[in-house]
């Protein structure tokens, strides 16, 4: 079974996320900030991560960076999420992290999650149809 690995500070967030990745065939582990994140994603070595980009401790952005670095991590598929967009009115895109990081992640989504647009990201993410 295909794994995956939901990292965000809320609780519901990352309930909404493992509930429509399960529906679609995932065992999904969950972490509540990017500290145990990458703990996770180091000792599961999940073929996706969902990440959430505002969180205490190591935020997304700094998980990202850290993945990217580690041999071990760097080939895992990442989707950030964000409603930084919502609350500041700023909008970043993948491009702009690929400037900023050196590699961009593999999609980006937008909080509040379309269940079935999420569904499409991840399928396109994995290569499937």
């Amino acid at each position: 079974m295909r794994k995956a690995l939901v990292v965000d500070d809320e609780r519901e967030a990352r309930r909404f996320v493992q509930t429509i990745l399960e529906a679609e065939g995932w065992e999904v582990a969950e972490a509540e900030n990017g500290t145990a994140g990458l703990q996770k994603a180091k000792a599961l070595r999940p073929a996706l991560i969902v990440l959430d980009v505002q969180m205490p401790e190591k935020d997304g952005f700094v998980m990202f960076a850290d993945l990217i670095k580690d041999p071990d991590t760097k080939d895992i598929k990442v989707i950030m999420l964000t409603g930084v967009a919502d609350k500041v009115g700023i909008r970043f895109s993948g491009e702009e992290m690929g400037d900023f990081l050196g590699k961009e992640p593999d999609a980006y989504v937008e909080k509040p999650i379309d269940p079935e647009a999420f569904k499409r990201v991840v399928r396109r993410v994995m290569g499937e149809k």
